[in-house]
């Protein structure tokens, strides 16, 4: 057999409820969602600051190795020009790597610049043109 007694004090519970005010409900729902919107705001503020130090650092760091990395590239250069200095003068080793560096340096630069070239203009044009197809099919549906 079951039980089907209510528990005391459950109906006086929402009677209490009950009695309130619709406007008071609502004034108390409200505050309590700006509260919770007030507290995720602080939470996603703190989080960002926290992110924001750990992507200060990081940058930092790839600073750092950057300017490692071209000192060891200077070194590599410097490798180079004593190497071909064995068999040559100093200043034909040097030339050679001169040269052959400012060869890799046009290279980059001219596929740098038809890289830039393709990317113009810098404007997003299929979203554009997918943000106007949306608008003229809105404003079809609001004729119909």
């Amino acid at each position: 057999m079951s039980n089907t007694q209510p528990h005391p004090g459950a109906g006086r519970q929402t009677q209490t409820q009950g009695s309130e005010p619709v406007g008071e409900l609502v004034t108390r729902a409200s505050q309590q969602l700006t509260e919770l919107v007030r507290g995720e705001l602080r939470l996603a503020q703190a989080e960002m600051k926290e992110k924001g130090k750990r992507y200060g650092k990081g940058g930092g760091l790839f600073g750092g190795a950057g300017l490692f990395g071209f000192l060891m590239l200077e070194a590599l250069v410097a490798t180079a020009i004593a190497a071909l200095a064995v068999p040559l003068p100093v200043w034909a080793a040097a030339l050679i790597v001169t040269a052959v560096l400012g060869v890799i340096a046009g290279v980059l630069a001219l596929t740098g610049k038809k890289q830039v070239t393709e990317a113009a203009p810098p404007t997003p044009e299929q979203t554009i043109e997918n943000v106007k197809a949306d608008v003229a099919e809105i404003k079809e549906s609001a004729h119909r």
